[in-house]
């Protein structure tokens, strides 16, 4: 996996706000990548000009996730539940993130199946919360509704928080003024959901709310009595103990 952290302001404290991109394009350069990093830079570019204007948090870091290079990785944890370190680390990465950009192309009328692969892989727990800027990148305008169609239900189903403002990119729309004013009204809405807490708040006041699966998010699931009649029945054992 390749992580780039880009900064600004200080380095990095306990104040800092951690954006994660994870970029599912197959070529280098790839306009997957390009689209994503467009909106990283808004979002530094915001936050440095909020905090000097004390309206918000100045420090902020980025990470970038080429999925290309861990594909085979992702290919063997979703064949054998085994994650090698670089997914590993990927996934620290996302589980640390106040917010995140999701760039992956279309193929074939729908996203690409590695970036589908990777958040399969992922704990049902890790995104909970957390707020996520949507886009993808395709050869045609045609494809324009396959965040809407594809990409929200995958992440509503993860619990993550798309901000209202989806980013979609064909061949003619890089060159058209109203990609800049999407991606600057996606950077914004990505920013103030950040700047909010919004998944550490829910992690802190709301987590035992949610269904958990058991050994989800590494133990921090609710608890789970393991002395109930259920679990002993589970287990082979008498309800009556």
């Amino acid at each position: 996996m390749s992580i780039v952290n880009h900064e600004t302001g200080a380095p990095e404290s306990a104040g800092t706000l951690r954006l994660v991109v994870v970029s599912g394009g197959t070529s280098d350069p790839s306009s997957s990548r390009m689209l994503a990093d467009r909106v990283a830079a808004r979002v530094l570019a915001l936050a440095r000009a909020r905090g000097a204007q004390g309206e918000g948090n100045a420090r902020a870091t980025v990470s970038v996730i080429e999925l290309r290079e861990i594909a085979a990785e992702v290919a063997t944890a979703l064949t054998t539940q085994l994650i090698g370190p670089r997914l590993q680390a990927a996934i620290d990465s996302l589980a640390t993130a106040d917010g995140i950009i999701v760039a992956a192309p279309v193929y074939k009328a729908g996203i690409s199946g590695l970036v589908t692969s990777f958040f399969q892989v992922l704990d049902n727990d890790l995104l909970i919360g957390k707020p996520v800027v949507l886009a993808a990148t395709a050869g045609t305008a045609r494809h324009a509704l396959v965040i809407d169609d594809q990409m929200r239900p995958l992440f509503a189903y993860m619990r993550a928080l798309p901000v209202p403002t989806a980013l979609f990119a064909a061949p003619e729309d890089w060159s058209d003024s109203a990609l800049g004013t999407r991606t600057d009204r996606a950077a914004t809405e990505l920013l103030l959901l950040m700047e909010s807490g919004f998944a550490r708040k829910v992690r802190d006041e709301s987590w035992g709310s949610y269904q958990h699966t058991f050994g989800s998010a590494g133990g921090t699931e609710v608890e789970i009595d393991l002395d109930s009649d259920l679990m002993r029945l589970a287990t082979g054992g008498s309800a009556l103990g």
